[in-house]
């Protein structure tokens, strides 16, 4: 039997005010792909099923991952920073953190004696204050502060794409499982977001599970109406459409090289990944393609 005979395509729509599918983020700079990313989906689709972090994601991994980008968006730079001012000191960051500790529970002008030492064996400030490391008493205001003005507030550039929507296919022969997360993702048991918390996803996500494989999918479906407005023609938008579509290969392919955003395991203190490859191409929407009756 063929492989387009025997498998199936759960179809999803990605879309929001903002999107970021993070590949090399560190703190001071969190980048954002120019389409989703298999480890992002296969996560969100973990968490709207109500996987704890450490359970192996089992099929799930094992799905092929192809993402259609119907309006590729525009990439958007925050400026973000980060500490300034001073914070509530919780009582967390005191047993954690010995040397802020000791810092704010420390009166250089009249430290108690031995003998009549407060938590910490220091004595005990009247208010709690808390601040970036480094802390110092403000002479005017009594407020600790950061003693160190590099560590004042630290910015960092986070990029995010705006008004983005694209159609992933999550493509595997067994139908139970794509409806298993279909559902999950129309009523999911965690909060969703696309990429990060601060994105949120808008209107309907699972748009179906359909026969064949992703490219035909794709093909055989008109491009999202984020993508072509209320106002446009639908045939008209149809027939010239040639978005680009990325399709997982189940195999390696020569002269391509890997992604390594297959996820293998997520946990507390990040992920596993794995290699995968994938091929991208024009695709040419058909004129009968089916339209959508959705919510944005």
């Amino acid at each position: 039997m063929s492989r387009e005979s025997d498998t199936h395509v759960l179809l999803v729509r990605l879309a929001g005010p903002l999107q970021s599918w993070g590949v090399n983020g560190r703190f001071a700079r969190r980048d954002t792909h120019s389409r989703p990313t298999k480890s992002g989906v296969i996560g969100l689709c973990a968490a709207a099923l109500g996987l704890p972090r450490d359970e192996p994601l089992g099929e799930l991994a094992e799905v092929l991952f192809g993402v259609r980008a119907d309006r590729p968006g525009t990439p958007l730079r925050d400026y973000h920073t980060v500490g300034g001012g001073t914070y509530p000191l919780r009582p967390r960051d005191l047993i954690t953190d010995h040397q802020r500790a000791t810092k704010a529970t420390t009166d250089p002008l009249s430290a108690p004696p031995a003998s009549e030492a407060g938590p910490f064996g220091r004595g005990e400030l009247e208010a709690w204050y808390g601040s970036p490391k480094y802390v110092t008493a403000d002479r005017a205001s009594g407020a600790l502060v950061s003693g160190e003005v590099r560590r004042h507030s630290l910015i960092t550039e986070r990029w995010y794409l705006a008004d983005a929507a694209f159609l992933v296919g999550l493509e595997h022969p067994d139908t139970t499982l794509l409806e298993r997360m279909a559902h999950a993702l129309e009523c999911p048991k965690r909060l969703l977001w696309l990429g990060r918390k601060a994105c949120p996803p808008s209107g309907d996500l699972a748009l179906g599970i359909v026969p064949g494989p992703l490219r035909s999918a794709f093909e055989t479906h008109a491009l999202l109406p984020d993508a072509v407005g209320p106002e446009s023609e639908p045939s008209a938008a149809v027939t010239r459409a040639r978005p680009w579509a990325w399709i997982e290969s189940p195999r390696p392919l020569p002269g391509v090289g890997p992604l390594s955003d297959q996820p293998v395991h997520f946990g507390a203190d990040g992920g596993t990944h794995g290699l995968r490859w994938e091929t991208r191409h024009r695709i040419t929407i058909a004129a009968h393609a089916r339209g959508w009756d959705i919510i944005l």
